[in-house]
């Protein structure tokens, strides 16, 4: 190999490096960028999973409840929600302004809460 062809080798591999570190730099700066994106979603999706546990918190009371009812004191919530009397007293006439009314609850939630 004589020394022009030499020289043309090295100068030709030390442009082929320049660009490999050229492309290392940009690639370990892309990185940089996406573990510095990976980690703000990993603490937002961690804040969200904590929100949803507490709003599951604040429903599971209400939610086990009813899970309780048999199929017809569900219905009979259903119509007190709806606005009609489900109680002896009162059955089949309209809650006034939707007030509620202890004795229907009682007859609703009554047995379940005894269990």
């Amino acid at each position: 190999m004589d020394r022009r062809s030499l020289y043309d080798g090295l100068n030709q591999l030390e442009h082929e490096m320049q660009k490999n570190l050229t492309d290392l730099v940009s690639m370990k700066e892309t990185l940089l960028e996406l573990v510095e994106k990976n980690t703000t979603l990993e603490m937002e999706n961690e804040r969200l999973r904590e929100r949803i546990r507490q709003i599951d918190e604040k429903k599971s009371p209400v939610f086990d409840e009813r899970q309780e009812l048999s199929e017809s004191r569900l219905n009979l919530e259903k119509i007190y929600e709806d606005g009609f009397h489900v109680c002896n007293l009162l059955y089949g006439s309209r809650r006034e302004q939707d007030e509620p009314c202890a004795f229907c609850l009682d007859v609703i939630y009554r047995e379940s809460k005894q269990k």
